[in-house]
């Protein structure tokens, strides 16, 4: 027995460890989450009749135990909706009529099970009504906790706490009174804005009774609502229950008038319009709760400026604002623009009021039609003018200037052929008629028209329509004469005979009353190839009609004529005379080139192309033949239509060669021409001639050193001329030096350029010298006797005789030089008292005076110095 225990002690430990994680197992299932709804119901109070659309009314929460983050909801309303984050809204707008709406909200978790919980909408005391009931403040104890899977059954949603604006106190206040169900000592606490968030201390609590104050005034335009939590501490500090979350909500009062949203409004509408036709919109907005009365504005009007034609032409929508016609009468001519000072008050307009301004400009509508002033108008018009203003016709309308309403719109009647046209001007509203076509005399000589004006815009009623009469005169002018035909093509041969007649030109004039003469001329004839009778208008040909000529275009040479005739002023008409030249076969066939290269030995044929100025028949087929003995050593064949090939009949030497070639055209017209052939020392094809060579040295180096030696020996030249010039002894101007005594010498002189530029006063005639050794020494001595001059006379009154006798000696000599010679005087004569520089204005001797000073002046002045300062050796 004892033996058979042993194994059931060994064992007991591993069942114990057994029965532990079957008992940890079973806790943890028993604690684990549970997905669902935090409460079967939630019940949501409103203090209104009636939810707005968009109302958020609270939150319904479901714990779904995964990480679902969207989760939908089947609402059992259609006038609501759930959001994934469990916020309850209005779908639009839902009156509650005095009773509470009950619904049902449905979801599923993932495992697709299916969780409900039941929504009533309650509604509560209105909010004015609480304000002024007496009564202690409520209560709001803690929930209480649950664990496990026990759930409440009714989870209340804490109404928010009303406390309305602008308070008078005292202050604190009591609010409500926080609580809770344990017996132990609490202590509490609020967070939240309002408390310890700003604004900081609005809201407090009493820390060991929970009584929550308020200690000032509130304002519902800063902040409408504030959100708490109040927290339950034990004495050591430790959390005895969940935070709790306290909505605390301002109630508005009419405490602010409503604004316009502008300072003054402004509109506009037609004159005419009928009753009811909306005008503008005026907009005002409040302050306040937008859900209380206090922010439901009302408009009206107030006064109407002027009350022309009567009061209350305008109305107002108390509720929307807009402000429409309600009267009739509204004329833009007699009243452009009315004011209206309307209202906006809260309350539906039974509260706070404020006023504003809307201005209603009157627009003009086209009830004026336009008025010609004056409707009778006449005019002149010169024949054949085009886009010549007849006239311009002025109009009146009362309506608003530069608008559809008031620019003129014009309509010709009368206008058959379309003469006349007739635009507005933009700045004045005129209408300016003008001549779309030239008019002619002889064919009318009279327009009537009649002018009719509108507007831009329809009339706006019916209205009649002003008509004027234009009469237009047609003035006769001298017209031009013109050719007919205005172009005429002649076909003329190029060999025509000088002198014979091509074609009659023929001109009429469109003034036939007037009987007037015309002549004709030529206006251009590039080539002078025609001549025109003056009178006939006859042309005939010079002789010298070219086809091939450069004036020649296609066969055709232009020729302007002109036709005037005798008016006053006289007018000039033009046409044209196109020639067709025929072709005469007056140009024989000739090649080209007119030089070639060929080889000596064994030359490839050289090809010439032919070419003939005339037109076929006159040119191909061609034949070719050698004349004035070519064709003794050359040959000479047509190759094609237009090629001709040339070849010697034997090795030539190098040089130069001239082939006489006389070639055949179709009509067996014949033309020599002379080529020139170079041959060339080569066999085969051409590649590059060195005949021309000469001992080995290329012909343009030679050029250009026979170029250098011209050159080297002209320069030569040039420089013996100009040695041989230098070597010209030019001789003295001065005396000797015996005789430079009493003579004026110039010293330093560095002006005149160079020495080879100077004067070569030798070549001049000398002036005249009485004294016997004074010969001239620049012409060749006469044996003529020298003229007899007179000494001058000591009595002054013989002065005269002394003048006219020596010059009329002077003019008989015939050593003289020529009259515009310049003359060289250095000697005055003999018997004068100024012979000497020394004696100018001076009576005393040579003695009298001291030269002594001289010695002075330097080695220039020493032969002054010797000739006055020395002894009188």
């Amino acid at each position: 027995m004892g033996g058979r225990k042993l194994p059931f002690l060994a064992m007991c430990p591993w069942v114990l460890l057994c029965a532990l994680q079957v008992w940890t197992v079973v806790s943890a299932s028993s604690s684990a989450c549970q997905p669902g709804f935090s409460s079967h119901e939630h019940i949501f109070g409103v203090d209104r009749r009636e939810l707005k659309k968009d109302k958020k009314l609270g939150i319904v929460t479901f714990v779904d135990c995964t990480a679902r983050k969207h989760i939908k909801y089947d609402v059992g309303d259609h006038r609501f909706l759930v959001h994934a984050d469990g916020s309850l809204i209005a779908k639009r707008h839902v009156k509650l009529h005095g009773q509470d709406i009950k619904f049902h909200v449905n979801t599923w978790d993932a495992l697709g099970k299916k969780y409900s919980t039941a929504i009533t909408i309650k509604r509560m005391q209105r909010p004015k009504e609480r304000t002024h009931r007496k009564g202690k403040p409520p209560v709001l104890t803690f929930p209480k906790k649950q664990s496990g899977l026990k759930r409440r059954k009714r989870d209340w949603v804490i109404p928010p706490i009303h406390v309305s604006e602008n308070e008078r106190g005292p202050f604190p206040k009591k609010l409500v009174q926080i609580k809770s169900n344990k017996v132990d000592q609490i202590f509490y606490s609020i967070t939240g804005q309002g408390a310890d968030a700003p604004p900081e201390r609005v809201f407090t609590i009493e820390k060991t009774t929970g009584w929550m104050l308020v200690t000032k005034p509130l304002d519902r335009e800063k902040y409408a609502t504030y959100t708490l939590l109040s927290h339950a501490v034990s004495v050591n500090g430790e959390s005895v229950e969940e935070p709790m979350e306290i909505i605390i909500q301002v109630l508005d009062q009419n405490d602010n008038r409503p604004k316009f949203t502008e300072e003054v409004f402004r509109g506009s509408v037609k004159e005419g319009v009928p009753p009811g036709t909306p005008v503008m919109n005026v907009t005002a907005t409040d302050e306040d709760d937008p859900e209380t009365e206090n922010a439901i504005i009302g408009y009206s009007i107030v006064k109407q400026e002027p009350e022309d034609p009567a009061a209350g032409l305008f109305t107002i929508n108390s509720v929307t604002g807009v402000i429409s016609v309600i009267g009739t009468g509204l004329d833009r001519e007699r009243v452009p623009e009315y004011k209206l000072t309307i209202q906006a008050a809260d309350m539906e307009g039974n509260g706070l009021a404020i006023t504003g301004t809307a201005i209603i400009r009157i627009s003009d509508a086209n009830d004026n039609a336009p008025v010609f002033e004056p409707v009778k108008y006449t005019a002149l018009v010169p024949e054949n003018e085009v886009g010549f203003e007849v006239q311009r016709l002025s109009v009146t309308d009362d309506d608003e200037m530069n608008t559809p309403a008031w620019r003129a719109v014009y309509k010709i009647k009368g206008n058959e052929g379309g003469f006349f046209s007739i635009t507005t001007d933009k700045d004045t509203n005129e209408g300016i008629l003008a001549t779309a076509k030239g008019l002619d005399f002889e064919t009318r000589k009279q327009y009537v028209l009649q002018i009719t004006v509108e507007n831009e815009e329809r009339f706006a009623v019916p209205l009649p329509t002003s008509t004027a009469t234009v009469t237009v005169n047609v003035e006769d002018v001298n017209e031009a004469p013109f050719f007919v035909p205005h172009v005429s093509l002649v076909e003329v041969s190029e060999d025509l005979q000088r002198g014979q007649k091509i074609t009659a030109l023929m001109a009429q004039d469109p003034d036939k009353q007037q009987n007037q003469k015309l002549k004709y001329k030529i206006g251009n004839d590039p080539a002078r190839w025609v001549t025109i009778g003056e009178d006939t208008g006859i042309v005939t040909g010079n002789g010298n009609l070219d086809r091939e000529s450069e004036f020649v275009k296609n066969n055709n040479y232009t020729i302007i004529v002109m036709v005037v005739d005798d008016g006053i002023p006289f007018a000039t008409g033009t046409g044209t005379l196109v020639l067709q030249v025929l072709d005469v076969n007056d140009n024989g066939p000739v090649p080209s080139p007119r030089a070639f290269t060929i080889c000596s030995r064994n030359p490839e044929p050289y090809e010439l192309m032919i070419s003939d100025a005339d037109l076929p028949p006159n040119t191909y087929p061609y034949e070719v033949e050698l004349t004035h003995g070519s064709d003794l050593t050359w040959t000479a064949e047509m190759k094609s239509t237009n090629t001709m090939s040339l070849q010697p009949k034997e090795e030539l030497k190098a040089g130069d060669y001239n082939l006489y070639i006389r070639l055949f055209d179709a009509q067996k017209r014949a033309q020599v021409t002379v080529i020139n052939a170079t041959v060339c020392n080569c066999e085969g094809s051409v590649v590059s001639c060195q005949d021309k060579m000469i001992a080995g040295v290329d012909l343009p180096i030679v050029l250009v050193i026979l170029g250098s030696v011209l050159a080297l020996l002209i320069l030569i030249l040039l420089l013996l001329l100009f040695l041989k010039r230098k070597k010209v002894v030019k001789e003295p101007l001065l005396l000797p030096e015996d005789e430079t005594r009493d003579n004026i010498f110039y010293y330093g002189e560095e002006g005149g350029g160079e020495e080879d530029q100077d004067y070569d006063l030798s070549q001049l005639h000398r002036g005249l010298d009485a004294r016997p050794d004074v010969m001239r020494n620049d012409v060749v001595p006469t044996l003529m006797p020298a003229p007899q001059y007179r000494p001058r006379p000591s009595n002054p009154d013989e002065i005269g005789n002394f003048i006219d006798e020596n010059l009329h000696a002077a003019d008989n000599d015939p050593t003289a030089p020529p009259y515009d010679s310049l003359l060289v005087f250095d000697y005055e004569g003999s018997g004068s008292e100024a012979a000497s520089l020394s004696s100018i204005n001076s009576s005393s001797s040579d003695a009298d005076q001291d030269y002594d000073c001289i010695n002075e002046w330097g080695p220039r002045f020493r032969k002054l110095a010797e000739m006055y300062g020395g002894d009188e050796d």
